[in-house]
């Protein structure tokens, strides 16, 4: 019997639900939207300007499919972004743009329009923002194990009218296209370095610095924030030397930075020659040219076997891997709110081993843990839990998500103010199609975003008493972009944590949102804290 699936990849399995998306159209072939009668919004940035549109549906306006970097297409695959080029006349952004190539859909609604040519963003704002408003900014870096997903399923309409922020999407390389650490392709570029979406995130950011002011937002007040793998890239620009300015404040939703160590630069050389080998460029003199004539169908096939590892550490652009760095003292200090769902392994295993047995279960322990195992059975009975399928999920959740999420937290609480959560909705949605009949899949990885987004893929409409969570949950995170303090005027203090084994969380439950400090306890992760480390 094998032992129980490590987080990275039960993350790669589950995450690869997050690609999915309605069809977009390429941002160059949008044409004018209705506006419903309003006069159209236009921003003027350094590569032309722009014409957006109202969103009848709420108080806000976006700008969609904005270039943030030049097409990564041709000789320009797998090169440092560039800059985007500038256009004459007004430029319609009224359209999203396609997603970057999937290197890991996963069947259920993924995007029919994907491209190469994916550097783009979408920018949302308060209806009554002007030039000069000086808002608060929040940057979203979606997840998907660094492989598949897409900005532009997260809206951010809601949140900026509700908050009186610009909320800007992006999209950024994935899998292979985004990550692969040959030192022919790292040796082409200032950095050293084969993390090209890494490269595209700072991009983003350089981008919103210069323009944001243009729709309204403050280049000085700029948080960045992502969930899952994109909580990985948070941690990433946190530790990156060259990141430093780009951003103020930093939000980890279900990534904590201790638990998605990257490979190092030997780990993802050996790893990328692999995928090398994989696509057919066996020529050890020339993978470069061979890479970059290769179709995208071919890479994406040879990723298969050979899954992207996600940014390297020990280059020039991540000299030191984040957990590290945050543990030295030696990283971009700011703010941090961070947190996790109750039960993050509810759809991992739902996804992996829906139908497990008491036997399997007992097996499967025993085998993973050695001779830990049988106290991780003492400790984790299927009859505390009413199935094995729960019983795994709570074991995994703690082990991994849970506790690697308030360690994470005490590395930040000893150095910067730190913001600790926990998302508790006993019915919150899981994501559209991965429901398994039978199963209780509330507040798994992922369900956090219906109430922080304009989402699309939950698999219900959230309740009224949803929405009401959802929109307490939205102030916290807009007053935590605009102070650094989570301070929303009428809803329960959020105090910030210590560095100390019994962490302040605040629990965000439809019912009763509240403070406490139980996580570690009910987490268990003083007995998890004795356990080695397992590979991630």
């Amino acid at each position: 019997m094998s032992r129980p699936r490590t987080a990275r990849s039960l993350l790669a399995a589950a995450c690869a639900l997050a690609a999915l998306l309605a069809p977009a159209l390429p941002a160059a072939a949008a044409t004018a939207a209705s506006s419903g009668g309003s006069a159209r919004p236009q921003a003027t940035i350094a590569q032309g300007v722009l014409r957006g549109r109202n969103d009848d549906g709420s108080g806000a306006q976006e700008f969609l499919g904005v270039p943030y970097a030049a097409p990564p297409v041709g000789d320009a695959r797998l090169r440092a972004p560039q800059q985007p080029r500038r256009w004459t006349g007004v430029r319609e952004a009224v359209r999203q743009a396609p997603a970057c190539l999937q290197f890991s859909p996963f069947g259920l609604r993924d995007p029919q329009a994907f491209s190469e040519d994916c550097l783009y963003l979408d920018v949302y704002r308060p209806r009554t923002a002007r030039a000069g408003a000086r808002l608060p900014v929040i940057v979203w870096m979606h997840g998907g194990a660094y492989s598949q997903g897409t900005g532009t399923q997260f809206g951010g309409r809601t949140m900026a009218d509700l908050t009186g922020t610009v909320v800007v999407s992006i999209n950024y390389r994935l899998g292979q296209l985004g990550y692969l650490g040959l030192p022919e392709l790292a040796g082409e570029n200032a950095q050293r370095s084969g993390s090209f979406g890494l490269m595209d995130q700072m991009a983003a950011l350089r981008w919103t610095r210069e323009n944001i002011a243009a729709f309204g937002g403050n280049p000085g007040n700029v948080t960045v924030s992502g969930q899952s793998a994109g909580s990985g890239s948070v941690c990433a620009l946190l530790a990156a030397p060259s990141a430093a300015g780009l951003f103020h404040r930093a939000v980890l939703q279900s990534g904590p930075c201790t638990l998605l160590r990257p490979p190092d630069r030997a780990q993802a050389e050996s790893q990328a020659r692999a995928f090398a080998m994989a696509a057919g460029c066996t020529d050890p003199a020339a993978p470069a040219a061979c890479l970059r004539a290769a179709s995208g169908a071919a890479l994406v096939e040879a990723a298969r076997t050979v899954p992207t590892p996600g940014p390297a550490s020990g280059d020039g652009l991540l000299p030191v891997d984040p957990a590290t760095a945050i543990g030295s003292g030696h990283w971009n200090k700011v703010p941090v709110l961070i947190g996790s769902t109750r039960s993050e392994a509810r759809l991992f295993v739902a996804l992996t081993q829906p139908h497990l047995t008491q036997e399997q279960y007992t097996a499967q322990v025993l085998a993973g843990y050695g001779a830990a195992g049988p106290e991780v059975l003492a400790r984790y009975p299927v009859s505390a839990y009413g199935s094995p399928y729960l019983a795994l999920s709570a074991l995994t959740t703690d082990s991994t998500f849970a506790c690697q999420t308030a360690w994470t937290a005490q590395l930040f609480a000893a150095q910067v103010p730190t913001y600790f959560y926990e998302f508790d909705d006993p019915n919150s949605p899981t994501l559209a199609g991965a429901q398994v009949p039978g199963l209780d899949e509330s507040n798994a990885h992922s369900a956090e975003l219906a109430y922080l987004h304009d989402f699309t893929m939950g698999d219900r409409p959230l309740t009224a008493e949803q929405v009401a969570l959802a929109t307490r949950m939205k102030r916290y995170w807009g007053a935590f972009a605009r102070y650094g303090v989570p301070a929303a005027a009428g809803q329960t203090a959020w105090p910030a944590t210590g560095a100390g084994a019994a962490a302040t969380v605040l629990t965000l439950d439809p019912a009763a949102t509240r403070t406490g400090t139980s996580f570690g306890s009910d987490h268990q992760c003083a007995f998890w804290r004795t356990q080695p480390p397992r590979p991630v």
